[in-house]
């Protein structure tokens, strides 16, 4: 959480607007509170679904409402020039690789972050190294994925990434 929300306010001291899913919860709630404390702008993007749940987070600067999760990936993604994932579960995972999978494929062009909270991410990065040597993914593409421990050396990383 401390990760989360030093991530905000790095941000919003930076100027740059954060967009999410949209909810008062875990660690993405974290970053958009801790954004919107330093005077950062956030855009949320939530399911209808999860309104109805009430983990709407109802202080952000601006909220859109979907339909479905499909359309809230699509969303974001266009509403975002980058994309970072924190430590999460199957969500974030799915996140991280449809961004990924959309820059390998040249839908979008923009950079695609993981923060590397305390190694939490090691296995998955021991991973996708196995997966290039076994020939699975492209060494061109290997370096799509821009990874950090750290929030500000990851977006200074991120700043200078091209396609």
């Amino acid at each position: 959480m401390d990760a989360a929300r030093a991530l905000g306010r790095t941000l919003a001291g930076r100027g740059i607007e954060l967009v999410y899913g949209g909810a008062k919860v875990g660690t993405m709630g974290a970053v958009a509170d801790a954004a919107l404390d330093a005077g950062g702008r956030v855009l949320g993007v939530i399911p209808h679904a999860l309104v109805e749940l009430e983990v709407a987070h109802e202080g952000l600067s601006e909220l859109h409402e979907v339909a479905n999760m499909h359309e809230r990936k699509a969303l974001m993604l266009e509403l975002s020039d980058g994309v970072i994932t924190l430590p999460g579960g199957y969500g974030s995972l799915d996140e991280l690789f449809e961004a990924l999978a959309w820059l390998q494929l040249g839908i979008h062009s923009m950079p695609v972050g993981l923060l590397n909270v305390r190694g939490y991410y090691d296995n998955l990065l021991a991973h996708l190294d196995h997966a290039r040597v076994e020939g699975f993914l492209a060494p061109d593409h290997h370096g799509l994925l821009l990874a950090d421990a750290d929030a500000a050396r990851l977006l200074d990383r991120m700043d200078e990434f091209r396609v």
